[in-house]
């Protein structure tokens, strides 16, 4: 009986060998496992012939390609059979239907062997389809969520474009279907994540956990080692800081309150505090409110030169100027490209309707000092419609009548003739230019010359180091030298860079840019937009 076929002993082997199989084939199941071309590999080798997965349009997906008989096929595709086989001189061919989360979208598992199936043989192809099956489910599944993931990122940055363009109607609307109550705010700060750009994707979901929901966070589009959040209140705030704390590398800056109206300048403000947060122990800082020069100057005057100097704009339809306006003020800010990625336009768009604005303010933006009196105009003008603009208000588009003084008299009609220079020329701003620029003369090398050649040259070191007759590195180096002591931005476009420009322009250091709107008394040529 010891040597007799078919035995206990022969019947061990067998069982050990179909449990191996099965073991092997509950492995591609693993997390680390989940291979639908390694599945189908392992198929084809364990039945000791060839196996290759075809998706519904027959597209090979996995293994080596292989004649099969078209009819039989195209049965198993409609679902009309569910399995077939086929036998010639060269071998055996299974045939089986895998089915998928989308009926239309069912494949096909081929396999080929030289030998018929036997039970076992058909027990591993039906088992490997089944678990083909699960494999295609579970990534479809994941597809799926990627997609939703992607979707609901396309919608957040969206929503962050409405609110840096100014559309808070709009952006409220989009945002009540998915976060009701994200959006219920007068004032919000907006804080900017920077970390690792590998890294961002899992910073953005942290943030997402630590503001419970009550933030909008969006993947910088301009920047890929940023995350954007604006927030409504302070305790997110806090949250952030912690996660800063969790990251080693993470930098954390953010803004002062601001309406939702002005989230391109609360984002201005927050990077430009994340470049103090580079030289804090912390690695986070908050924008520090300090003295800007519009608020200096004459109110009433101030907001009657804006209209005047704005005025040619009046004559477009509303959502032209407003696009025009949010895209100039983006672009003063930022870079053309940065810009265009924040808006989602192309950076031909956003200098095309610069371009425009140019135009009908009979301006170049290629002069800082051109560049930072509309910028002042713009900041002007988004404080008026913020309500930030004091009492008061302008009669015409142009500002030419003023209130009446409670005397009866004419006061404020000579305040709404002002023109840049009279702006410029009040006590309180010139004390405050002095002060800021007098910072720079305890520097033997002279970084208050260089800055202003600097400017002068439109922010061009090398055109600034030819009049300096200096290496272009040299002014560089002086500009960069001045920016922790002036405690602003000055290499980066934008409102730090305007202020230093003004004040220049206070103290009489540059002469201020001929602008053709800036007297009230001279007639304006005719514009065309």
């Amino acid at each position: 009986m010891a040597g007799q076929e078919g035995g206990p002993a022969e019947s061990r082997v067998q069982d050990a060998g179909d449990s191996r199989w099965a073991q092997e084939l509950l492995d591609h199941l693993r997390p680390t496992g989940r291979d639908v071309r390694r599945l189908v590999a392992w198929l084809g080798e364990t039945v000791h012939g060839t196996a290759s997965l075809h998706d519904d349009a027959g597209a090979l997906v996995a293994g080596p390609h292989m004649p099969l008989d078209e009819t039989l096929v195209a049965d198993i595709r409609v679902g009309r059979i569910a399995s077939a086989s086929s036998a010639d001189g060269a071998g055996h061919v299974r045939l089986l239907r895998v089915e998928h989360p989308n009926p239309a979208a069912a494949g096909l598992l081929a396999v080929a062997r030289p030998d018929p199936f036997d039970r076992r043989t058909s027990d591993i192809l039906t088992h490997t389809a089944q678990v083909l099956e699960l494999l295609l489910r579970a990534r479809e599944t994941t597809a799926a969520d990627q997609r939703l993931k992607r979707a609901t990122s396309d919608l957040r940055l969206a929503i962050l474009q409405l609110l840096m363009v100014e559309d808070t109607v709009a952006a409220r609307r989009v945002a009540a279907g998915l976060w009701p109550g994200l959006l219920d705010t007068d004032t919000a700060c907006v804080y900017v994540l920077e970390g690792d750009a590998a890294e961002r994707d899992r910073l953005a979901e942290e943030c997402l956990g630590v503001t419970g929901g009550r933030a909008l966070v969006v993947r910088c589009p301009a920047m890929d080692g940023h995350v954007i959040l604006v927030v409504a209140g302070d305790a997110s705030g806090e949250a952030l800081r912690s996660l800063v704390d969790r990251n080693p590398g993470t930098l954390l800056g953010g803004s002062a309150h601001q309406s939702l109206a002005r989230t391109a300048a609360a984002y201005g403000q927050a990077v430009s505090a994340l470049a103090v947060a580079r030289v804090r122990p912390d690695r986070a800082a908050v924008y520090a409110e300090r003295t800007h020069p519009e608020r200096l100057m004459d109110p009433t005057a101030l907001r009657a030169w804006t209209a005047r100097l704005l005025g040619p704009l009046d004559t477009l339809p509303h959502h032209t100027r407003a696009e025009l306006l949010a895209t100039t003020r983006l672009g003063l800010e930022f870079t053309a490209v940065s810009a265009a990625k924040v808006l989602g336009v192309s950076r031909n768009t956003v200098r095309a309707r610069m371009e425009r604005v140019e135009a009908l303010l009979r301006t170049d933006f290629t002069d800082l000092t051109v560049r930072a009196t509309v910028h002042l105009a713009l900041s002007t003008q988004v404080s008026l419609a913020d309500g930030q603009g004091g009492q008061g208000g302008l009669d015409g588009p142009d500002g030419e009548r003023g209130r009446e003084g409670r005397d009866g008299s004419h006061a404020d009609a000579r305040q709404t003739r002002a023109r840049l220079g009279d702006l410029l020329a009040g006590p309180a701003l010139e004390a405050w230019a002095r002060e800021l620029l007098g910072r720079l003369d305890g520097d033997g090398r002279d970084l208050r010359r260089t800055l202003r050649s600097w400017i002068a040259a439109g922010g061009n070191a090398e055109r600034a180091a030819q009049t300096l007759a200096v290496h272009a590195q040299t002014v560089r180096e002086h500009v960069r030298s001045a920016e922790p002591v002036l405690e602003r931005r000055l290499l980066a476009s934008g409102s730090d860079l305007y202020e230093v420009v003004l004040a220049h322009l206070a103290t009489g250091e540059l002469e201020p840019p001929a602008l053709p709107r800036d007297d009230p008394g001279q007639p304006d040529a005719p514009v065309h937009g």
